[in-house]
């Protein structure tokens, strides 16, 4: 792949790289003796609060569950980052730095309830500090830290461009209140034009939420990303945010109802998706629809075998890509 960091998401029998080049060494210092209780004490507080105080990015461990059978995606780079709202986590992203844009985000689908969040912009401070806190911090009202903008998309990225925000884990896919807030990070969100986030992916979206909701029986693992350009590819500003010429979505569905209706039935156990993100794209991805409206004419959704999703990402990223494990086979 061109472009893109040297930390693998995962090795290839699962474990992740916890030597990341951002995480700073352990300080050198004098040892401390302490007695018995005190090591207990410590030994207590630091089982309470580890959560708080653990990296949460360069390494999925803490969000694994996200993921089917706790298996981030394959043949992928970037950086790993567990989505911290609250002091929980949430969702879980594959970052890349170059790009400050995600290559895709993994989530648990849940009925959504209540109406869509307020849009309060954040942004991920250990990518800007691996010191920092992990929960995602809204964006100041006034400047913003340069690390910050060094290290990942601002909101002035998007100000004055010709594209929308996309999210890659949307709001619509989640129940809590909390979770859909977590949702409205940069760090989730790429490059897209308002013809595709407002017309066919937004239908695809819905119609997802329509499909897990009335069919799936136990998890629904949903993995959402970015199809990068072929060579130099494009970007806003200058060289900021890389924008993509497709998205794509895969769902993962081990259990689900055992009278699908005929038109579902090859919707189970996973499905996918890809998006265009360009009018001009060619059409051997995703065909144009000559009947659509001219406000949403090219920017066609294709759904496919998980398999085939698999293929085209292969192709574009040059190299085997496998989005869950053994293709979503067995029970959850």
């Amino acid at each position: 792949m061109r472009n893109v960091e040297k930390t693998r998401t995962a090795l290839s029998e699962g474990r992740h790289d916890t030597s990341h080049p951002d995480r700073p060494p352990p300080p050198d210092g004098p040892s401390v003796a302490m007695s018995p209780r005190s090591a207990v004490l410590v030994l207590v507080f630091t089982a309470g609060c580890c959560f708080m105080c653990a990296a949460d990015v360069g390494d999925f461990s803490p969000c694994l569950q996200v993921f089917y059978r706790s298996w981030p995606p394959k043949g992928l780079e970037g950086t790993p980052i567990c989505q911290r709202f609250h002091n929980q986590y949430r969702f879980a992203t594959l970052y890349s730095r170059p790009r400050r844009s995600p290559w895709f985000s993994a989530y648990l689908y849940t009925t959504p309830e209540g109406k869509r969040p307020k849009s309060f912009w954040k942004f991920e401070p250990q990518l800007a500090d691996p010191g920092a806190r992990g929960n995602m911090v809204p964006f100041p009202p006034g400047p913003v830290d340069q690390n910050v903008v060094d290290s990942q998309a601002v909101e002035l990225d998007y100000i004055n461009s010709t594209f929308s925000r996309g999210h890659l884990n949307p709001s619509l896919h989640h129940r809590s209140h909390e979770d859909r807030t977590a949702t409205f990070t940069l760090a989730n969100v790429v490059p897209q034009k308002a013809g595709s986030n407002d017309g066919p992916w937004k239908a695809l979206e819905q119609a997802v939420n329509r499909t897990l909701a009335a069919h799936c029986l136990g998890a629904a693992h949903v993995v959402t990303g970015a199809m990068p350009y072929r060579g130099a590819g494009r970007w806003l500003g200058n060289r900021r945010v890389a924008v993509p010429e497709y998205l794509w979505s895969a769902y993962c569905c081990p259990r689900y109802s055992g009278s699908l209706p005929v038109e579902l039935r090859e919707a189970f156990p996973t499905y996918a998706a890809i998006g265009r993100n360009d009018r001009d794209s060619g059409e051997e991805i995703v065909p144009v629809s000559p009947a659509a409206k001219e406000q949403f004419r090219g920017f066609d959704v294709r759904t496919m075998t998980l398999e085939t999703l698999e293929g085209h990402l292969g192709d574009r990223l040059g190299g085997a890509v496998r989005v869950f494990y053994e293709q979503c086979s067995g029970s959850d």
